[in-house]
């Protein structure tokens, strides 16, 4: 699929509901330069095209319950695609796996987790490798605090 054009204006728009999804119709026009009918139909073509692909809530899950951040590097030992789809599996199907990439270099996958306490935590990585889901090594990093994490 050929990309999208996009003009200025459609990236203002893009930029201006990236950083504050609930803005109104009006408020957005305005800071896109635009009466309200243009600018909406803009969003909805963005929209529509898949560009925008859908509106969230950012929460603030630690002011409900505790909750540690892990990144996790893995290593799978086979590489044959049977051992990616079993791997991408469990991950689809692990709900505290809030994110996952495929990457290039010294390790296949890295993984964000959210759990309760590292407790948790260890307790899911040893329930995958009770699993012989094909995980050769992984190595664990404990978020301590988060300096910046942008809603992209």
């Amino acid at each position: 699929m050929p990309p999208i054009k996009l003009d200025p204006i459609d990236l203002k728009i893009l930029g201006a509901i990236q950083r504050e999804g609930r803005i109104t119709k009006l408020k957005l026009a305005e800071m896109v330069g635009l009466s309200p009918t243009p600018c909406w139909n803009r969003l909805k073509r963005l929209e529509e095209s898949g560009i925008v692909a859908g509106y969230h809530a950012r929460i603030e899950w630690r002011l409900v319950a505790p909750q540690t951040t892990v990144l996790v590097e893995i290593t799978l030992g086979q590489h044959r695609q049977a051992d990616f789809d079993r791997f991408e599996k469990m991950v689809r199907d692990t709900p505290e796996i809030v994110a996952c990439w495929s990457v290039g270099g010294g390790v296949d996958y890295v993984l964000k987790v959210v759990a309760r306490d590292v407790d948790a935590y260890q307790r899911l990585i040893d329930g995958w490798l009770n699993r012989e889901i094909g995980i050769a090594r992984y190595f664990t990093y404990i978020v301590t605090r988060t300096v910046k994490e942008a809603g992209v």
